[in-house]
């Protein structure tokens, strides 16, 4: 989970391709490209969305889960002002559910406490987890890392 605070995403889209066998000749075909330029994309730490999407679809794989998941842990919802009654206007892009926690997150922040890196108060304060939701993942997930 560590690598998700620098997030290169050529890195994460090659592991993906190696785990599906998908063959570079059909990546080349799906991009409209040859291989160096498929080759060139694994070493790119940043892409644009609509390649990243055209990844995910291929390799049925959400990549834009990486950089949710970023948000979730390193700017945490509180920093972000949401819950802010300082914001005057509501905005009209979508509204997401304000948590999305998914298991690697979940483990990871379990981790974080068996390990004693954090106390469950720095938890609640710094990811801005409900206490009673780091109380239910305490007792369904300990020491399954």
């Amino acid at each position: 989970m560590e690598s998700l605070k620098q997030i290169h995403i050529g890195t994460f889209i090659e592991k993906r391709v190696k785990e599906t066998n998908i063959s570079l000749s059909r990546l080349c075909n799906y991009f409209n490209c040859d291989g160096r330029q498929i080759e060139n994309m694994y070493q790119c730490e940043f892409l644009d969305s609509h390649i990243i999407l055209k990844w995910s679809k291929i390799l049925n794989y959400d990549f834009f889960r990486l950089y949710t998941q970023h948000l979730i842990l390193y700017s945490p919802q509180q920093s972000m002002g949401y819950n802010s009654t300082s914001l005057i206007e509501k905005s009209s892009l979508p509204e997401f559910r304000k948590n999305i926690y998914t298991k690697e997150i979940i483990l990871f922040i379990m981790e974080l406490l068996e390990t004693n890196i954090k106390t469950k108060a720095q938890v609640i304060q710094e990811y801005n987890i409900p206490k009673t939701t780091l109380y239910k993942w305490f007792n369904k997930y300990r020491n399954l890392n």
